[in-house]
């Protein structure tokens, strides 16, 4: 996960030949990255399984407790409760889970492999690529400058509590397409936060884009902040804002 030219101390797993706790000292206080050995990544994206699902099966059946999902992985958090005998049964689970998957393969023939490297390819390919941050409408940016991207963020999350300054426009659409080719512009009346990720893809007063667009209809999650599907993309109407800041 860290690039050798970042490791100057060599580390490269606790578990090494000849490795010792001073080493790991010295990798922590030399090495410009460090991975944290308390929390563990496990790619579940491989087994065909996106990391809701996984959570869900290693609770169910193992009472394995899952700290944070993405959608092809799962962190694991180690803290001062755990003991080794917690540690096997991680291991024993993911053993078990693996058995399980080879059997299914091997007695489903062609057609379930098929599937199953459809669904991988899916969770760890063929994955929407995260969106840049655009830019702020040319309303909530004032005096910023040309060459600098900030913008007044306050103006545009507080003006969206005024329904007459508001629009909904369907993500899946025509009117969606037309905007974004012809305009006038789309503009974000509030935070549109997916999870996982769990962080924004949309700010109030930014500019939407074909890129912010792509990733929203490529989604598979269930959980999306801010957004309600049988409404739409909630936008703040630029010429209404614009002229109420006038006033």
């Amino acid at each position: 996960m860290i690039p050798e030219e970042y490791r100057k101390s060599g580390f490269t797993d606790f578990g090494q030949p000849g490795w010792t706790l001073a080493k790991t000292v010295a990798a922590v206080d030399s090495d410009e990255f460090f991975l944290d050995p308390t929390r563990i990544t496990l790619l579940c994206g491989n087994a065909g399984y996106d990391g809701t699902q996984f959570k869900a099966l290693l609770s169910n059946e193992y009472d394995i407790q899952i700290n944070k999902t993405s959608r092809n992985s799962v962190l694991v958090q180690i803290n001062i409760n755990n003991t080794r005998s917690d540690a096997a049964l991680l291991i024993k689970a993911l053993a078990d889970l693996a058995r399980e998957i080879d059997q299914r393969l091997a007695q489903g023939g062609p057609s379930e492999r098929a599937a199953f490297d459809a669904r991988v390819r899916s969770l760890v390919t063929d994955v929407p690529d995260l969106p840049n941050f655009s830019r702020f409408h040319d309303v909530f940016r004032h005096d910023a400058g040309k060459n600098t991207p900030e913008g007044d963020m306050r103006s545009a999350f507080f003006g969206a509590y005024d329904p007459s300054l508001c629009e909904y426009v369907p993500l899946h659409g025509a009117e969606c397409d037309r905007r974004l080719k012809e305009g006038p512009e789309m503009v974000s009346a509030s935070f549109v936060i997916p999870y996982p990720p769990g962080f924004p893809i949309m700010v109030p007063g930014q500019v939407l884009t074909q890129e912010t667009i792509d990733f929203m209809r490529k989604l598979d999650v269930k959980e999306i902040h801010g957004f309600e599907k049988a409404k739409g993309l909630k936008l703040l109407k630029a010429d209404a804002v614009a002229a109420k800041m006038k006033r």
